[in-house]
C-alpha cells in the first residue's frame, strides 16, 4: 500500500530510488542517470523496474532525469537494487543532489569531463540543498551555477547577474568553495542570496570546511547571454556531422512499451546509448541513420520541430497526482492543437494540475491551473499568480480558439460572454 502526504510534506520533495515520493498513483522513484546517459543495459534495466516494479509508467523531467511511477513500499527494495546494480543507484544519503550538473545531451569531450569532475566535488559538499543545479556548457535560468567555456583554458562561472573567470583546471576546485558558501546562507536556491553574499567570496578567508578559496576573479565585461538550453529540436538532424536523432516524449510522459520500443530501435540503428534532454525528451546517435522510420516512433514520440504539444507544459494531473483535480495531460492534449497557431509564433502555454505548478514553476503566455474540476486562467503569469477567471476547459478551448485573432489577454477577459460558462471561486 502507497503513503499518503498532504501537499505541504510532498512540496519540494525530490526523490531518488530509496526516498520515492508518494504520489495518487502509488510511489514515484527517480533515477539519475550520470551525466544523463544511458547505456542500452541500463535503459533495459530501466524498462525492466517500470514493468516489474511499477504500473508501466515513465516520466522523463527537465532536468534529464526519469522516474518510474506506480512503485509500492514492496517494491521500493528490489528496484533500487536492480538499478544500482547497472549503476544508477542513489549516490547520496544526506538529502542533497542525487544528480548536481546538467549538460546538453550533445556534450562531449571536456565538457562532459568537467561535469563528472564537478559531480565528484558537489558529493563532498555537506548540506546542499536538494534542488541545487550547476548547468555545464550552457547557461540557464534555472541554475544556481551555469559554467561557460571563454576563451582556450578559461571558464565564466555565472551565479544570477554576477560573474566569475578563472582556469579551466580551477573550475572544480572553485564551484566546490562557491557552493560551500551557498550552504553557509543557509538558502535552498542561489537565486534567493543576496549577491553580496558571493561577490567577495574569492576575497574572502577559506569557508570552513571547504578548503582555500577559489581560484576566482570577477569578470565585469560580460556579453549577456541567452539563457536557453542547447539541444536539437526533434527530428533527424547532424552535429559536427554527426547523425542525430532527436525525440520528445508528449508532455514528459512515455509507457514502458514504448521506451521497450525505441531500446529495439537504438539497436537496429546502431546507437550505443540514450542521451536524456531536458526538453523531457531523448537523443540518439546512430551509425545506421538510414534505418530510422520516423513515422514508427511518431505514435508515441513527438518527432517534428512544429508540434504544437512541444509549446505546452503539463503536469501528470488527475488521478495519478493526488493534488491534481483535473485531467491536465489528456487536456494538454486538446489545447495543443487549438494553441497551434500561437506556438507558431513563439508562445507558450502550461496546464498544471494545482498551483504548486510541478511541470513549469515560471510564467507562461498562458496558463490554466486546476481547480476544483475546472481551471483558473493566468495570462503572462505563473501558477501562483492571482487569476483572471475560472473556467472548465471546453470553455477555456473555445476561447483560446479566438486568442489567434483577438489575442491572449483578450480572448481571456473576465467580461467575454461564454454564455454562462465562468465559474469563479468563491
Amino acid at each position: 500500500m502507497s503513503r499518503a502526504l498532504p501537499d505541504t510534506a510532498r512540496r519540494g520533495w525530490c526523490p531518488g530510488l530509496s526516498r520515492p515520493m508518494p504520489t495518487g498513483d502509488g510511489l514515484l522513484a527517480r533515477i539519475h542517470p550520470p551525466l544523463g546517459v544511458l547505456s542500452l543495459t541500463q535503459a533495459r534495466a530501466v524498462a525492466e523496474g517500470a514493468r516489474r516494479y511499477g504500473n508501466g509508467h515513465l516520466d522523463l523531467t527537465a532536468r534529464a532525469n526519469l522516474q518510474i511511477r506506480g512503485v509500492t513500499e514492496a517494491t521500493t527494495a528490489p528496484l533500487a537494487a536492480l538499478l544500482d546494480h547497472v549503476g544508477l543507484g542513489d549516490t547520496r544519503r544526506d538529502g542533497g543532489p542525487q544528480r548536481l550538473t546538467l549538460t546538453s545531451p550533445l556534450a562531449e569531450g571536456d565538457i562532459s569531463a568537467l561535469a563528472k569532475a564537478i559531480e565528484d566535488v558537489g558529493r563532498g559538499v555537506p548540506g546542499l540543498p536538494p534542488k541545487t543545479l550547476v548547468s555545464v556548457g550552457m547557461a540557464m535560468d534555472e541554475a544556481d551555477l551555469s559554467v561557460l567555456p571563454l576563451v582556450a583554458g578559461r571558464v565564466a562561472i555565472v551565479a544570477g547577474t554576477f560573474v566569475w573567470q578563472c582556469g579551466s583546471s580551477d573550475t572544480p576546485a572553485s564551484i566546490g568553495t562557491l557552493l560551500a558558501a551557498f550552504v553557509a546562507t543557509g538558502q535552498r536556491r542561489m537565486r534567493d542570496v543576496n549577491p553580496d553574499a558571493l561577490r567577495h567570496c574569492e576575497r574572502s578567508e577559506a569557508i570552513q570546511g571547504s578548503g582555500p578559496p577559489p581560484n576566482v576573479a570577477p569578470l565585469d565585461c560580460f556579453a549577456p547571454l541567452a539563457m536557453t538550453v542547447e539541444v536539437p529540436a526533434p527530428g533527424l538532424s547532424t552535429h559536427d556531422g554527426q547523425p542525430i536523432l532527436a525525440l520528445d516524449a508528449p508532455f514528459g510522459r512515455c509507457t514502458v512499451n514504448a521506451f521497450e520500443r525505441l531500446i529495439a530501435v537504438a539497436e537496429d540503428i546502431g546507437a550505443a546509448e540514450i542521451r536524456l534532454s531536458p526538453s523531457r525528451g531523448m537523443v540518439l546517435l546512430p551509425s545506421r541513420p538510414e534505418k530510422i522510420r520516423l513515422p514508427d516512433l511518431a505514435a508515441n514520440f513527438i518527432v517534428a520541430a512544429d508540434d504544437p504539444r512541444r509549446a505546452v507544459a503539463a503536469c501528470t494531473g488527475a488521478p495519478a497526482c493526488a493534488s491534481g483535480s483535473t485531467p491536465t495531460l489528456l487536456d494538454a492534449a486538446r489545447l495543443a492543437e487549438t494553441f497551434r497557431p500561437l506556438a507558431a509564433r513563439g508562445l507558450s502555454a502550461h496546464v498544471s494540475g494545482c498551483a504548486k505548478g510541478c511541470a513549469k514553476p515560471g510564467p507562461a503566455d498562458l496558463t490554466l491551473v486546476g481547480h476544483e474540476g475546472a481551471y483558473a486562467i493566468i495570462v503572462g503569469g505563473a501558477p501562483g499568480d492571482s487569476h483572471q477567471l475560472q473556467v472548465p476547459i471546453e470553455a477555456a478551448l473555445e476561447r483560446l480558439g479566438r486568442a489567434a485573432t483577438l489575442g491572449l489577454a483578450a480572448a481571456f477577459a473576465s467580461a467575454t460572454n461564454d454564455g454562462g460558462r465562468n465559474r469563479r471561486p468563491a
